[in-house]
C-alpha cells in the first residue's frame, strides 16, 4: 500500500496578476505554480498539483479544484491553513481534505458554472475593472435570454471555440445558460459538463452584440449550426470571467482505510 495521501483543495483567486493556472516554462508567475511552490515549501516534496480547469490568463475562480499527492502526517482538512500561509494573498484554499489515491477531477463526471460579468453603462466603474467587462452600449435582456436558449442542450460548439484548441471532439452539454441585470450590471451565468477554450468568454462576446441589436435571437442558431468560429462574435476580456463552482455528480471518494490488524 503506497504511503502517498492524495488530498484535494479546492481554491479561489483573483486571477489578475496571473498567466492562467497551468504552470509555464516561459513564466512562474501561473496558480498552478504558486500552489506548487506553496506545498513545496510545506512539505518538502517536489509537488505537481492536477487542476481540474485551466483557466485563462486574468479569469478569477472561486472554486477551481487541485488534488496533489503527498507524504505528509498533515490531516487532510489542516491543509486549508497550512497551505495558506504560504500563498499570496490573492490565492486562497476555501476548503481541503483527503481523497481516494485515484481520483482525478478531470476524469469524472461534472458540472461547471461560469459567470461572465459586465458593467453596461456609458463609462467604466473603475473599482470593477478588474473584475467585469466595460460594455457602453444599451443591451436588451429579454433579447440576450432569448439568443442564449439556443445553445442550451447538447451541440458541436465549433463556432464558440477559440481556432488554437488542441479538443478532440468540440460537442458540449450546456444546461443551463441565463441573463441578468442588477443595476448596470449584466451577468451571463452558464452551467455545462465542459467547456472548450474561450467558450464562455465567445459565448458572452456574442451575446452582447445580439444584446445590441446586431441580428435578432435566432441569429444564436445559425451561428451554431455553421461550426465555424467566423460566425460568433468577439471573445470577451477574461477579467469579467469567473468560475463559481465545480460540481462532482457522483459525489468524492473518501480515502481508502485500512482495517487489517
Amino acid at each position: 500500500m503506497s504511503d502517498l495521501r492524495r488530498i484535494m483543495l479546492i481554491v479561489s483567486y483573483d486571477g489578475t496578476a496571473y498567466n492562467g493556472w497551468a504552470e509555464q516554462t516561459s513564466t512562474p508567475n501561473t496558480i498552478e505554480g504558486e500552489l506548487n511552490r506553496a506545498i513545496g515549501r510545506l512539505t518538502g516534496e517536489d509537488v505537481h498539483v492536477i487542476g481540474a480547469s485551466r483557466t485563462d490568463a486574468g479569469v478569477h475562480a472561486y472554486g477551481n479544484v487541485a488534488v496533489f499527492d503527498t507524504a505528509s502526517t498533515i490531516p487532510g482538512d489542516r491543509f486549508i491553513f497550512a497551505v495558506n500561509h504560504e500563498l499570496p494573498q490573492d490565492i486562497r484554499v476555501v476548503e481541503s481534505r483527503e481523497v481516494a489515491g485515484d481520483f482525478h477531477p478531470r476524469h469524472c463526471d461534472t458540472e461547471k458554472t461560469y459567470e461572465y460579468r459586465i458593467v453596461n453603462r456609458q463609462t467604466m466603474d473603475p473599482t470593477r475593472r478588474l473584475y467585469a467587462c466595460h460594455f457602453s452600449m444599451p443591451l436588451d435582456i429579454g433579447v440576450m435570454n432569448d439568443a442564449a436558449h439556443y445553445l442550451v442542450g447538447e451541440h458541436d460548439f465549433t463556432s464558440f471555440c477559440n481556432v488554437e484548441s488542441q479538443a478532440l471532439s468540440h460537442v458540449r452539454r450546456i444546461k443551463d445558460i441565463r441573463v441578468t441585470r442588477n443595476g448596470d450590471e449584466v451577468v451571463i451565468s452558464v452551467t455545462g459538463n465542459g467547456f472548450l477554450y474561450n467558450m464562455v468568454r465567445i459565448i458572452a462576446g456574442t451575446l452582447m452584440q445580439i444584446g445590441r441589436g446586431k441580428g435578432g435571437p435566432s441569429e444564436m442558431k445559425t451561428i451554431l449550426d455553421k461550426k465555424n468560429r467566423a460566425a460568433a462574435g468577439p471573445t470577451a476580456p477574461p477579467e469579467g470571467l469567473f468560475l463559481m463552482e465545480y460540481r462532482f455528480l457522483e459525489g468524492i471518494p473518501g480515502p481508502e482505510v485500512d482495517n487489517a490488524d
